[in-house]
């Protein structure tokens, strides 16, 4: 009997044991659980982003002409106002026609001279170095005359429109600023910088959306029409220029403009805007990705932005499970469970 009741202690005396030992183990991984951080998370995908950069910059006129005199002198009279439009060959501008007038009698009295002093020279009267000296100031004298008759009738080289009028009738130019400016703003131009990234993208031709601040509910066309060959070292960008027709002269220079250039469609990852975390003091962002139980912080490089949601360039790859909700808790490496 002794034997028997000394058995049925040790076998007590262990299930006891045995016992304790499932409530320690149940209580330790009940305390593992509590540890982690609860996160809800979305499997995220590739999916076609249309490839749209937005550039600024600023409206500006085709041609740009200053409308001067290369020769000081009294304006006699002013043709246009500014905001008047302006046709290719039209007078703008009178100056004073007193050195116009001499200089062409001037040159009717050498020519007459040249003429006697050549027939003087078929008879020998007149020495070959006096017809050729004669010849040369008859020559320059064209030469002033042709000057002259250019900068006393000022014509518009361009059509256009005034922009500028510095002077009124009777004043003395002396050179500068130029008496009128004349701009071609049909078709106007937008020059705009572009990231080296696209240079092999950007052809002449494509077509570009153009949106103006001061008309938020229209939407302009335009072409590329010319690319610059080099890419500055400073800013690793290249400049091309855009048309935009401008038939109605609704856009005028000045104007800032939104330049749209749609590169067609690519597939890339797409994430929430709330998985997406900016890291304090700097310009990296990051989000936090669960492999086995483990959120891991991944740095990434956003594109486009489309309403509520990212184009990530680089940093998750397709089929990730990307942090949504609960990130704000977490670290590298953290330790999480998925709320359902």
């Amino acid at each position: 009997m002794k034997v028997i009741h000394g058995i049925l202690a040790i076998a007590i005396v262990f299930l006891y044991a045995c016992g304790g030992g499932s409530k320690e183990q149940a209580q330790t991984a009940g305390t593992e659980e509590n540890s982690k951080v609860l996160v809800k998370v979305l499997s995220v995908t590739e999916q076609p982003v249309e490839q749209l950069i937005e550039l600024t910059g600023t409206v500006q006129a085709n041609k740009s002409n200053d409308i001067a005199t290369t020769v000081p002198g009294r304006i006699d009279d002013i043709m246009v106002e500014v905001g008047d439009r302006v046709r290719k060959g039209q007078a703008l501008v009178q100056m004073d026609r007193t050195n116009l007038l001499q200089t062409r009698l001037q040159l009717q009295n050498s020519e007459k001279e040249l003429g006697r002093v050549e027939e003087l020279n078929k008879s020998g009267s007149a020495t070959q170095q006096q017809l050729d000296q004669l010849t040369t100031q008859v020559e320059v004298t064209r030469e002033v005359l042709r000057n002259l008759e250019e900068n006393t009738t000022l014509l518009s080289p361009i059509d256009g429109i005034v922009t500028a009028r510095n002077f009124d009738p009777k004043n003395i130019y002396a050179g500068a600023p130029a008496i009128l400016n004349v701009m071609q703003i049909s078709p106007v131009k937008i020059l705009v910088n572009i990231s080296e990234t696209y240079f092999p993208e950007v052809k002449q031709g494509m077509v570009v959306k153009i949106r103006l601040d001061v008309f938020p509910d229209r939407v302009f066309e335009g072409k590329i029409s010319l690319i610059h060959p080099t890419i500055d070292q400073g800013t690793r960008t290249f400049v091309a220029e855009i048309s935009i027709p401008n038939n109605d002269m609704t856009i005028r220079p000045g104007m800032f403009a939104r330049v749209e250039l749609n590169f067609g469609t690519m597939n890339h990852v797409v994430v929430p805007d709330m998985a997406v975390i900016k890291q304090m003091g700097t310009n990296n962002k990051f989000v936090f990705v669960v492999e086995n139980g483990v959120a891991y912080q991944k740095k990434v490089e956003l594109g486009r932005r489309d309403n509520d949601a990212y184009e990530l360039l680089s940093g998750v790859p397709n089929g990730a499970s990307v942090v949504v909700a609960g990130q704000t808790k977490l670290m590298d490496g953290t330790p999480v469970a998925i709320q359902e």
